[in-house]
Parts: structure tokens; sequence; C-alpha cells
């Protein structure tokens, strides 16, 4: 198992910004994955799995941490009966197509989320109406000292969150899946995918929604739209003009210019509705937002 150090992290987001990670990782096997534990665990240094690098802002000065980027065994799909086994590092896209193949749906709505199975379960994340939740039946979670199969109420996921504590990582998923015909399930996707094409920025470089939805007649989306933010830019990042709960690298961005947007649209939010927006993304490093001004 080898371990890199001062590995630049903006090349490994799909935002594009980010400083250097002190150590990086690559286990594509469960026994590489512990070991890669055990050796953050010697120097005292959580772990930070990154997937895909979506739903993630790194500080621009980097990360005292082991950022786990999980491949190999680790990142395979496999059908078993109408479950569908996904490494904790696959793709959505490869486990998606896996599960058409096999005329298995139920995972259709995750087209709409460029992720992985593992980050999934992290954030329980969902779209149309689906979430993984409502389709996984237990997860392999390993730690620096064991690995242990936890199931959904263990795992505690609810509204875009789970239990899971830092330093756990998701080395594999299983869903239990549906027979399906395969033209139905080809139907659904083209059909988020329609829907996602048309309202978001699928083009842009963008870390994906950037608050939660709050509970409000209007989404954060809609929320800060009416807020007069589409469009609105911070150095080389700005307000998605397509969808206003999108940030995008609009050429150079710093990650000090995507959290500077995200405070002047929760002041706004909170100006204007009384709304506290939480945020979705995920910090790595030492980033925070401030409290809005009551």
């Amino acid at each position: 198992m080898t371990v890199e150090e001062a590995v630049a992290l903006a090349r490994h987001t799909t935002l594009g910004t980010g400083g250097p990670a002190r150590g990086f990782a690559r286990p594509e096997t469960l026994d590489e994955l512990r070991e890669a534990l055990a050796w953050a665990s010697d120097r005292g240094l959580p772990v930070v799995p990154i997937g895909l690098g979506s739903n993630l802002l790194v500080a621009d000065a980097g990360v005292e941490a082991l950022v786990v980027k999980l491949g190999g065994e680790l990142a395979a799909v496999r059908v078993d009966g109408t479950r569908l086994v996904a490494g904790g590092g696959a793709a959505n896209a490869v486990a998606l197509h896996r599960a058409r193949a096999a005329g298995l749906g139920g995972f259709e709505f995750a087209c709409a989320i460029p992720g992985t199975a593992g980050g999934g379960v992290r954030m329980n994340a969902g779209a149309y109406g689906s979430d993984w939740a409502a389709i996984l039946v237990r997860a392999r979670v390993a730690r620096a000292d064991d690995v242990v199969w936890r199931g959904p109420d263990d795992l505690g996921l609810s509204y875009r969150s789970s239990a899971l504590a830092r330093g756990e990582v998701v080395a594999e998923v299983e869903f239990q899946l549906e027979r399906r015909p395969i033209d139905e399930i080809k139907r659904l996707v083209a059909q988020f995918q329609q829907q996602r094409k048309a309202a978001q920025p699928t083009n842009k470089r963008t870390y994906g929604s950037v608050f939660k939805n709050p509970e409000h007649e209007l989404s954060a989306g809609r929320m800060l739209e009416a807020c007069g933010l589409k469009g609105h830019r911070i150095g080389g990042a700005q307000i998605s003009p397509r969808h206003a709960n999108f940030i995008e690298n609009a050429g150079g961005a710093e990650t000090a210019d995507a959290l500077a947007l995200m405070v002047e649209a929760r002041r706004r939010a909170w100006e204007m509705y009384g709304v506290e927006l939480e945020h979705e993304v995920v910090f790595v490093g030492e980033l925070e937002l401030p409290p809005v001004q009551r």
C-alpha cells in the first residue's frame, strides 16, 4: 500500500479547487484499505474518502488528513439475483449500467447523482423521489480497528445525512432492486437525464447542490433565485445562471470564492425569508460558515 504525500486535491474534485492532502492512498482491496486506515491512525490523522470528488469543498490550504480514493475490487460492481453489490468506490453510472443490463430497476434515480455507491451512503444521496435508504440492504464499513456490516437503521440514514463517523469508509454496498424490463429502465433514465440537463448546469464544473432544501414552500434553488443570486460572481466562482443552488468554477476559482458565495447566499436567504440554509456540500479541511447575522 503506497501513500503519496502532498497531492493537490484540485484535480480530484469536480469543482477543481482545493490544496494538498497530507496523504493520498488508492486502496484496491479490503486489506489495502485497512492498511491505509492503520497508516492514518498511527499518525493521528483523520481519513477522508473522496469518491469521484463531487459534493466536496476542499480548503485552499489543503488538509491534514489521509485522503482515500477506492479502486480495484473496492470499485467493482456485480449482480447477485435481484441484489446489486457495489464497491464503495463504484461510480453510480457503472452501477446503473450493470443493473440495467441485468433487468433490475429501482436504481434509475442515481443517474442524476455523479458520485459513488459509498458516497451515496454517507449522505443518503437521493433524487426524483427516491434515495439510498429506499434500496439499501446493508453496507460494509471499514475503520482502523475493524470491518463491520451495517443495516439502514445502524447507518442512521436521513435526509442527505447518515450516522457514519469521520474515519469510517464504506467499502461495499448491497442494494435490493426489482425485476423491470430493460426498455422501461432506459425510458426512466432518459426521462431523469432530460430533466436534469434542463434544470442543472451539467456541462459546468460544480460540486453539486450547495444547500439542503429547507422546510419551506420554496426549495433552496428557488429561494436563492428569488434573492436575485443567479449569475452572482465572486472571484472565479459564480452562482449558476441556470440553477441558483449550484456554484460553478467560472475560471480560476478558489475554494475561498465558493465559500464567499455561500456566505452571501445564506445572508440573503435569511434576510428575505428568515431561513438559515444548511450546506449539503461536505467541507474538507479548515472550512466553516459563520452564523448568519440575526
